[in-house]
């Protein structure tokens, strides 16, 4: 990954922030976008902030625009941003809320890859996405999420289709359940079964971005197309984490 410019969506906590510092010791310059602050994170990771809100197009591309003037290119996009909000039964939903996750998590994950492809198309590329179980399950009170990771889900295999050839690498991983902010979201709300799972069964953010770098690499080539799931031993193997 040396000097290697890599994209970060929801770059300011959680995997996004654990990705940032992977990528960074790997070698790689990293753009940090974020609705929150990230100056912090640039400082320590040599990185660029850059305030950023996936679910615009506008906020989206003059973010990528942003890049390439401070970096002159851009090798890998990881589309990590992502709510759980909100959390509640279908008929009870608040409609803006419903959309504004769909914005989040399915459209900034086609924001993303819409300003990164026709710059990819000339030089090659990696896109990852972080997917989740529930792209693949419905779970109660998740609607809204559930929805928008099956999409995404799609996205990725819809990339690959049209992109492959034109060498771009096209991969999403399903982390599992991570220790971040979110679950403890997922935890208080005390809805479905993921708001049980004991808190030490959580794995650490650092492990999906040890992935998601493996995931850039030659051995992951195998995979393109796919959707990767950390919970699976032999990734776990192959990115050194068992």
């Amino acid at each position: 990954m040396q000097d290697k410019v890599v994209v970060i969506t929801g770059a300011s906590k959680g995997i996004g922030a654990a990705a940032a510092r992977v990528f960074a010791n790997a070698g790689a310059r990293v753009a940090l976008l974020a609705r929150g602050d990230t100056s912090a994170l640039a400082a320590e990771t040599g990185g660029l902030a850059l305030r950023c809100d996936v679910g615009s197009w506008t906020s989206v591309q003059g973010a990528v625009q942003a890049v390439l003037a401070r970096f002159g290119r851009l090798d890998v996009l990881i589309n990590n941003a992502g709510t759980i909000d909100p959390i509640s039964p279908l008929a009870e939903a608040d409609p803006e809320a419903w959309g504004r996750a769909v914005d989040v998590n399915l459209k900034g994950v086609f924001h993303g890859m819409r300003a990164v492809l026709p710059l990819m198309r000339g030089q090659g590329g990696t896109i990852l996405t972080v997917s989740s179980g529930a792209a693949h399950r419905p779970l109660e009170g998740w609607s809204a999420y559930c929805a928008a990771k099956a999409g995404a889900a799609m996205l990725t295999r819809a990339a690959h289709l049209e992109e492959a050839g034109h060498g771009l690498r096209i991969m999403g991983l399903s982390p599992g359940t991570v220790a971040t902010e979110m679950q403890v979201k997922i935890r208080a709300s005390g809805i479905n079964p993921v708001s049980q799972i004991d808190p030490a069964a959580h794995i650490p953010p650092e492990w999906p971005a040890r992935a998601l770098l493996w995931m850039c690499g030659p051995a992951a080539d195998a995979h393109l197309g796919e959707e990767l799931s950390l919970r699976e031993e032999w990734l776990r193997r192959a990115v050194g984490l068992a």
